[in-house]
Formats: C-alpha cells, structure tokens, sequence
C-alpha cells in the first residue's frame, strides 16, 4: 500500500511510534484516528508524495506504535501527551516546521499540537470532527445513542477492553459500517491491517485509555484554552463527510469559528471515512489547501 515509503521507529524511555515515511518537499505530518492505523491515508500517499514529505506514523498505543505506561488520570493518553511524543518524532526527523493533517481522533491530536505549539505548525487540516470539548458539550440523549462509544470507551477499566477483547474483528466491523457512507470503499487490504492491530490486547487498551483522556484531561485543556481566547494561529481546513457529521452538525465549521479565525471549509458527500470513501476529492481538497504556501 506504501510502494516507495520507508519505515521508521522513533523511540524515546517511555514511547515508541512506528512511522512510514516518502515523498519529497515541505514536511506534512498524518495522523489516523480510531480503530484504525496509518494506513488509512493508503489510497492518498501517493499523489500527495509527489509534492510532500509525508510522515505517517501509528499514533502512539495504535497499530505497530508502542505508547507510555498507564496513569490514573489518563495523561500518557491525553491528546497534549500524544501532540509532544509526536513532535519529539519530527524534531528527530529534523522538521522545525511543518504542515498537518488529522482524521477522528489523530485531529485532536492535531488540534491540540497546532494550540500547544503554534510556531511548528504551517497550516492545520482537521477532518471530520469537532473539538472534545465541542462534543462532550453538545451531548444529548440522540447523540449520545449516535456516538455511544464515547462514554462506552470511557468507563473504567476493564469493562471496556474485555468486552471489545472476545471478539475484536466484530467489534472493528460494527464501527466500521456503522460509520462509512459505502463499506465498499474501504480497502481489503487496509481494514485486514486494522483487524491485526485490533487484535492486540495493547491497542484495545490504549484506545480505551485515549477515550478516557478525552472525557477527562483533554475536555479540561480545551475548557482552558476557551475560557482563555486561546485560539489556532495558523490557517486551518475543516473537511467534513456530510454523511456522518451532518447528524450531529449543519456545519462544523460553526464551532471551529470559536477556534480559528483563518478557516477554509470543504464538504464532501460520503461517511465518516472521508480519505479513505473519496480519496481523490480529498487529496485535491489537501493539496489545495496545503500548497497555497
């Protein structure tokens, strides 16, 4: 799926993060969101290696990445965390400054980078998403009954992880069609890496870690950060499938206007998976956007 791409481990005392990397021009970082791994950006890679350096890594605790050690307030897992192990990543590879691009919960990852630290991040593209904060606030019976996993995830371990655990293949699928627009258009090859992954009773218990972050340290970073004006510097791109996002939002973009006052907005119609259900509008969509400079 990564024809030309290298891999490469970056490892630090306490986190390792598998990466792919290919291409050539400015540094553009992918992050992937939940259940899956880096290999959702497959059917992109190529055409944005054309005019990128892209950096595709397994978010820390995901697929063939190992994360930090468990703690009792879910910090190795907050998004704050998993933005600086990220960044230490590019500090090795040597990218002072870069673009960034986040689906699900790699662009609260995403996000959190660009607010934390808004002098190494070019321009921001977030997809099909709303900040935790944005989520959690907005949270009705409808959309708790729409996005169940959020609290399910949440609760203390080891529920979660082993219910998920006796079957993990069924699991993945009943999230996977629960939210792509045309199952079809997910790859073979790229949902079987997904199962390999999800297989592992690490990654079931770091994802389960990385939603409990979110219902406790990340929702406060992002209370914080409001209450302060505190806001993204840099241009950012909200991408959005109408076919998920628009049960829960007529336009995200409404909230990030809270968060960014340099916003471009793109919506296209398919599910959740917006990279992987219509990559070729989406490899458009990102480099129009990241190339404008």
């Amino acid at each position: 799926m990564f024809s030309g791409f290298e891999e490469h481990r970056f490892q630090s005392e306490e986190v390792e993060i598998y990466t792919r990397i290919g291409g050539s021009g400015p540094a553009l970082l992918l992050l992937h969101g939940y259940p899956q791994t880096h290999a959702v950006w497959h059917a992109v890679a190529q055409t944005l290696a054309e005019h990128f350096t892209l950096i595709i890594p397994d978010l820390p605790g995901y697929g063939n990445s190992v994360g930090r050690p468990l703690d009792a307030e879910h910090i190795a897992y907050s998004k704050r965390t998993m933005a600086a192990d990220l960044l230490s990543l590019m500090d090795e590879l040597g990218h002072p400054v870069f673009r960034l691009a986040g689906h699900d919960r790699g662009g609260r990852v995403a996000y959190r980078l660009a607010l934390d630290h808004p002098h190494r991040v070019r321009r921001l593209a977030v997809i099909d998403i709303v900040t935790t904060l944005d989520a959690w606030e907005s949270m009705n019976w409808q959309r708790a009954l729409g996005t169940y996993h959020w609290s399910f995830l949440a609760v203390p371990a080891p529920v979660p992880e082993r219910l998920i655990g006796g079957d993990p293949d069924f699991y993945l699928e009943h999230l996977l069609c629960r939210w792509v627009g045309n199952r079809d258009a997910l790859d073979a090859e790229a949902v079987d890496a997904y199962k390999r992954a999800f297989r592992k009773p690490s990654v079931i218990e770091a994802t389960c870690e990385d939603y409990r972050a979110g219902a406790t340290c990340d929702v406060e970073h992002d209370r914080a950060d409001l209450a302060r004006g505190r806001k993204i510097q840099c241009p950012v791109l909200v991408m959005w499938g109408r076919g998920y996002l628009s049960s829960k939002a007529d336009s995200p973009a409404e909230t990030w206007c809270k968060w960014a006052d340099d916003l471009t907005e793109v919506a296209l119609d398919c599910g959740h998976f917006v990279i992987e259900e219509e990559p070729t509008a989406s490899a458009q969509a990102l480099l129009q956007f990241f190339g404008d400079t």
